[in-house]
């Protein structure tokens, strides 16, 4: 806990901290202590990977994504390609490596780091198409890369490099078919089975999440694209509970990268580092300066992003504890010099983690990228079913920068069926009228039945990114068609059921006291009904 803390507060990449950690507790540190079991440390290693995944999937959102999928799916691929061959390449006439050892050193850095991207780039500012960008690379390319890995560390030569690409693909597409189907089956189960606990959802959440990987791995597919396709699909779902969920697996996340950093420093022999600095330093300048700069630019050479762009998308391309992991391979493979694979596959990540990750904000403010001030925050949405109204409760917060702010509650014009039944504004609650203005930082309550739900959370949406007039300038949607105008009349109040919808709200804030309506917050009603 304490090195997360140093960490978010000196801007420090986690993993230095926690690889530290390992290296004090173990062989030429303050205890001492001896392991050396590489394969303990790879299998560790894949599920707390798998953790990673899962998390990082959970995080990504769709709409930043959906744009950015073909770029990068190019750059997790060509890209990688690129970035071994040139690495690889180095490997073999500025060190002196052997062909297989170089193409495994090439592979296994190739790879950026979901967890040290994640980490790092949810701290920086960046424009959501760079962000989409990088997380969505960091979630697909660790399946190509491990495929490569595995096949170079095999016993005997690498026969057919068609072959290889062959099965690269087919194995990528299995696992992207099983990752789509369970993670949709998982979604849809969840939406429409109440469980008895809340606490219960962001255990099935995981558990989806973690089958997906399973599934693909016995398919004989990427098991990791798996993992991360399920998780995508799951958090953009609208699923109850859901932020509980996001915290519950962003601690599991943190708690797989602590295992597996502490485990890495454990592995590692200080003192065989020394030998192996400069050539890590070489083979790592090589890929910082010119084999990440070339797969980049070169596979997004189809699209139209800006250069600069591009720019920090090859200086963005952070390393972290994966391709320490997937070093491991050939160690338990028995490939001859693999213990020197690790030691600068080790040294490289460390340097270069420690120079890529605190410049990056500074990279970012020197080439002028920066996030859009003009794009509005997405809107914080929780859910939780009410099996005896045959309803949902939608919990809304409304972000700082959100289009929502100024916008009167009948001006939202929620679907028959939905209505904002609480306002909680400053400590205080009221129960607000359609005149009430709302503004940033309110949390609404909003109680919605089982045919409208979707609808009323999109027309939310589509208000907190259009303001009032959405729907009439084309954006957001109502009664789920997009672009549709709303209706401008608004819904009259049901008064069936009134006490129970109360019942089922009074519960959700009970550390919040009820008190009077704002008055302020409805001055200027009678002009407004009058217009």
């Amino acid at each position: 806990m304490a090195a997360v803390r140093i960490s978010s507060r000196s801007g420090l990449p986690s993993l230095l901290l926690y690889l530290g950690i390992g290296i004090a507790l173990g062989q030429d540190g303050i205890f001492d202590v001896k392991f050396d079991n590489a394969e303990l440390t790879q299998v560790i290693g894949y599920a707390a990977l798998v953790v990673i995944l899962a998390e990082g999937g959970l995080g990504a959102k769709w709409k930043e994504v959906r744009p950015v999928l073909p770029a990068a799916a190019m750059v997790s691929t060509v890209g990688v390609g690129i970035s071994v061959g040139i690495t690889a390449s180095a490997a073999h006439y500025l060190v002196g490596l052997d062909w297989r050892q170089a193409l495994i050193i090439g592979a296994v850095v190739s790879s950026t780091d979901a967890a040290a991207v994640f980490s790092v780039l949810r701290r920086v500012p960046l424009p959501s198409r760079i962000t989409g960008l990088l997380e969505a690379e960091s979630g697909f390319n660790d399946a190509p890369v491990v495929i490569l890995v595995v096949a170079f560390s095999a016993v005997g030569p690498v026969e057919h490099w068609y072959l290889l690409i062959g099965e690269i693909a087919m194995e990528l597409a299995i696992g992207a078919a099983i990752g789509i189907t369970v993670g949709w089956l998982g979604s849809l189960g969840l939406r429409h089975v109440a469980l008895p606990a809340s606490g219960l959802y962001p255990i099935a959440v995981m558990a989806i999440a973690v089958t997906a990987y399973a599934a693909g791995a016995m398919a004989h597919g990427s098991g990791f694209l798996a993992v991360y396709l399920a998780a995508m699909i799951l958090g953009n779902s609208k699923l109850p509970h859901w932020p509980a969920t996001r915290g519950f697996a962003d601690g599991l996340g943190w708690l797989a990268q602590i295992g597996m950093f502490v485990l890495l420093g454990l592995l590692v022999t200080p003192h065989d580092l020394v030998d192996d600095f400069w050539p890590a330093v070489v083979v790592g300048l090589v890929l910082t300066m010119v084999a990440r700069p070339l797969s980049v630019f070169l596979s997004l050479a189809p699209f139209r992003l800006p250069a600069r762009e591009k720019v920090l998308m090859s200086w963005a391309g952070l390393r972290g504890a994966v391709p320490i992991i997937l070093a491991t391979i050939p160690m338990v493979s028995g490939v001859e010099g693999s213990t020197r694979i690790f030691n600068i596959v080790f040294v490289l990540v460390i340097v270069y983690t420690l120079i890529q990750g605190p410049t990056l904000p500074w990279v970012a403010a020197k080439l002028k990228i920066a996030d859009d001030e003009a794009e509005a925050d997405d809107l914080g949405v929780e859910s939780a079913p009410l099996e005896r109204l045959r309803g949902h409760l939608l919990s809304v917060d409304i972000p700082e920068k959100s289009k929502m702010h100024g916008v009167e509650v009948g001006e939202l014009r929620l679907p028959a069926g939905a209505a904002v039944t609480l306002v909680v504004r400053q400590e205080e609650s009221f129960v607000p009228s359609p005149t009430t203005v709302l503004r940033r930082g309110d949390e609404l309550l909003v109680v919605a039945t089982d045919p409208v739900r979707d609808q009323a959370e999109a027309r939310l949406r589509a208000v907190g990114e259009g303001g009032k007039l959405a729907g009439w300038l084309g954006t957001g949607t109502v009664s789920g068609t997009p672009g549709r105008p709303a209706p401008a009349r608004l819904a009259k109040p049901s008064t069936a059921g009134g006490s129970a919808v109360r019942q089922a709200v009074k519960p959700v804030r009970p550390v919040k006291k009820l008190g009077p309506a704002d008055d302020a917050s409805t001055t200027g009603g009678t002009n407004a009904r009058r217009s």
